[in-house]
C-alpha cells in the first residue's frame, strides 16, 4: 500500500487540530476528520455551548455528534508509518517565547499567521484555511498577528476599530463617532498611520542622523583616547630619562665628592704620618743622649769627663711642631654641613618642581562636555596667580607689585642683557606657562594696550612686525585701546564689539584649543572667542604700546 502511494500528501492525513499525523482518526458528520482525542478535548471545551461545529468548516452540530473510529484511515496511518511520512513541521514553524501563537493548536503551538479581528483570534496558516474557504469566515477583518486582538476592539461598543480621533487622539469605532466623538476632527487609521508613518520616519532619519554623529564622537574619543596613551606613555618614557640623567648625575657628584675627601685625607694623613716619623726619631736619638748623659754622669775620672761632656751636651736642631694644630673631630665637618646645605636646597627644589608637575598633570582635560563656566564665580575656579617674567621685559617696561604690574617709562630700567628680552617692542610675558584650563583678569589705567597668549618661543626683535603679540602664529592678543576693541592673530585684524571696561578677563582651555575674551564691569560679557589648536605651553603677555599706560594682573583669591 505504501509503496503505491508514494506520492500521498501529508497535509491529507494530518490532523488540523494538533498538525500531526492523525492517531486513533474519527470522522464528523461534516466529513472531515480529527484525531478522537484532539476532536474530544476541543468539544470537551463547548460543553457549555447549545451546539458543536467543526474547526474546519464551522458546521454547527445541534447535539455533540459521537464519534467513530475509522478503519480505512487508521489503516492509512499504520501505511505512512511505515514509510516514514511525517507531518511534524520544522522546529522553526513553532511559536517561541516572543511570538504570537496559534489558539486552535494543541499542544506544540505553531507560529501565528494572522489574527482575526472578528473572531478575536491568532491562526496558523493551516488553521486559518477556513476563513479563505468557508464564504461567511471570508468576510471577516485578518491583521498581522497580534498577542492582544481583542485591543482592536472598541471595549464600549464590541465592535471594530476604524477611526482615529484627531481632536482626541485616540482610536475609535463607528459608534462611538456617532456618539460621543460626534462633530470631531476624526480620520480613518489607516489615513492617520499613513500620516504617523511619515512621522516615524523623520524621527527615524533624526535618530539615524545622531547616531552617525554619536558614532563620530566616539570615534574622536576613541582616538582621543590613544593620543591620551601615546601622550601619557611618552611623558613617563621621558620623565624616567630626566630622573635616570637626574640620578646619573647626583651619583656622579656623590662619587667626586668622596673621591676629593678621601684623596683629601690622604694628603692629610701622609703629611701627619711624615711629621710623625721625624718626630719619633727625634725622640729615639734623644733617648740615646739621654742614656750616654747618664752613664757619663757617673764617670769618675774628671778628666775623662770633662773631656767628653762638650761632645755630648750639645743637641740637634729640634723638628719644627708648630704647624701642628688640634681639631678634635672638626676636620671634614664643612663639608658635611656643605652637603646637608645642598641636601637641603635639592629638596625645596624637588618639594616645588615636584608640586608643579603634580598640578600640571592633574591638570590635563579631556572631555570638553563642561564648556565653559556661566558665571564669573565659576571662572574664578580656574583663576591663576600670574607674575611677570623680568628677563623677557622690555628696557621701558617698569615691574612692580611683586611682578604683576607693568608701566611704560620713559627712561630704561637697568635690566641685565638676557636672550628672552624683548628689545624692540614694549611686552613682557609672565613667567609661569598656562596650561589646562586658566583664567585670570588683567586691569589697565590710560588709553589701553593688549591683552595676549604666546608661545615663548618667537623672535625677540627684527625686521617687520612678526615679533609683536599677534602679528605671527604663535601669539593670540586683544587690542583694548580707548573706546575699540580688535582682535589679532597672524597679522589679520579682526573687529570686536562690546562694552567698554578698564578689565579684561581671559579663559583658556589649553588641551581644548580654547581662548575667550571678556569685558569685566558689572557684568561679564564675552569679547571674543577663538577656537584653535595649541601645540605648546602658553604664557600669558602684555603689549604697552602708549606712554603713561599701565597694565596690571589682578588678585582674584
Amino acid at each position: 500500500m505504501a509503496q503505491k502511494g508514494v506520492n500521498l500528501d501529508q497535509k491529507t492525513f494530518s490532523c488540523l487540530i494538533c498538525l500531526d499525523l492523525l492517531k486513533d482518526p474519527v470522522t464528523i458528520p461534516c466529513g472531515h476528520s480529527y484525531c478522537m482525542n484532539c476532536i474530544n478535548s476541543l468539544w470537551d471545551k463547548e460543553d457549555g455551548k447549545n451546539s458543536h461545529s467543526c474547526p474546519q468548516c464551522r458546521q454547527t452540530f445541534t447535539s455533540r455528534p459521537v464519534l467513530v473510529k475509522s478503519t480505512v484511515l487508521a489503516d492509512l496511518e499504520e501505511e505512512l508509518k511505515k514509510t516514514g511520512l511525517q507531518a511534524t513541521p520544522a522546529d522553526h514553524c513553532y511559536a517561541g517565547a516572543d511570538d504570537v501563537a496559534c489558539d486552535f493548536c494543541t499542544g506544540s503551538k505553531r507560529k501565528a499567521f494572522k489574527s482575526c479581528l472578528v473572531c478575536l483570534a491568532s491562526y496558523c496558516e493551516n488553521h486559518l484555511q477556513p476563513h479563505y474557504d468557508v464564504a461567511p469566515l471570508k468576510k471577516h477583518k485578518l491583521a498581522d498577528p497580534c498577542k492582544k486582538p481583542q485591543e482592536n476592539i472598541c471595549p464600549l461598543h464590541d465592535e471594530v476599530i476604524k477611526i482615529f480621533c484627531c481632536t482626541d487622539q485616540q482610536c475609535i469605532c463607528y459608534l462611538c463617532f456617532m456618539d460621543e466623538h460626534k462633530g470631531h476632527n476624526t480620520v480613518s487609521t489607516a489615513a492617520e498611520r499613513t500620516e504617523r508613518h511619515r512621522e516615524l520616519e523623520g524621527s527615524r532619519q533624526k535618530l539615524q542622523q545622531r547616531i552617525q554623529e554619536r558614532e563620530k564622537d566616539v570615534k574622536l574619543l576613541q582616538q582621543e583616547v590613544e593620543a591620551i596613551s601615546l601622550s601619557a606613555d611618552k611623558a613617563v618614557e621621558d620623565s624616567e630619562k630626566n630622573f635616570t640623567e637626574l640620578i646619573r648625575l647626583m651619583e656622579k657628584r656623590r662619587s667626586d665628592v668622596k673621591r676629593q675627601i678621601r684623596s683629601q685625607q690622604g694628603t692629610e694623613v701622609s703629611q701627619v704620618k711624615e711629621l710623625q716619623e721625624k718626630l719619633e726619631q727625634e725622640i729615639t736619638e734623644l733617648k740615646r743622649k739621654d742614656a750616654s748623659l747618664e752613664q757619663l754622669s757617673l764617670t769618675e775620672d774628671h778628666i775623662q769627663f770633662l773631656h767628653s761632656y762638650p761632645s755630648l751636651s750639645a743637641l740637634s736642631e729640634p723638628t719644627d711642631s708648630s704647624s701642628i694644630n688640634i681639631r678634635p673631630l672638626r676636620y671634614f665637618e664643612d663639608v658635611t654641613a656643605a652637603v646637608s646645605e645642598l641636601r637641603d636646597q635639592m629638596q625645596d627644589v624637588l618639594r616645588k618642581m615636584l608640586t608643579n608637575i603634580s598640578l600640571t598633570v592633574s591638570e590635563v582635560e579631556v572631555l570638553l562636555s563642561q564648556g565653559e563656566p556661566k558665571t564669573r564665580a565659576g571662572f574664578f575656579k580656574y583663576s591663576r596667580e600670574i607674575t611677570l617674567d623680568p628677563n623677557t621685559a622690555n628696557t621701558h617696561l617698569f615691574l612692580s607689585e611683586g611682578n604683576r604690574k607693568a608701566t611704560l617709562m620713559d627712561q630704561q630700567q637697568s635690566y641685565s642683557s638676557h636672550p628672552d628680552r624683548f628689545t624692540d617692542c614694549c611686552q613682557v610675558l609672565s613667567r609661569e606657562s598656562v596650561t589646562g584650563r586658566c583664567y585670570w583678569e588683567v586691569e589697565w589705567t590710560g588709553v589701553g594696550g593688549y591683552v595676549a597668549v604666546s608661545y615663548k618661543s618667537f623672535s625677540r626683535a627684527g625686521r617687520g612686525t612678526d615679533w609683536r603679540f599677534g602679528h605671527n602664529n604663535k601669539s593670540w592678543a586683544l587690542d583694548c585701546y580707548k573706546n575699540t576693541y580688535q582682535f589679532w592673530s597672524n597679522s589679520i585684524p579682526t573687529p570686536v564689539s562690546g562694552p567698554q571696561s578698564s578689565r579684561v578677563g581671559v579663559y583658556l582651555d589649553h588641551s581644548a584649543g580654547l581662548l575667550s575674551f571678556y569685558s569685566i564691569s558689572e557684568s561679564m560679557t564675552l569679547l571674543h572667542r577663538v577656537q584653535t589648536t595649541f601645540t605648546q605651553p602658553l604664557h600669558a603677555g602684555l603689549r604697552l604700546p602708549h606712554k603713561g599706560v599701565t597694565a596690571e594682573f589682578c588678585k582674584l583669591i
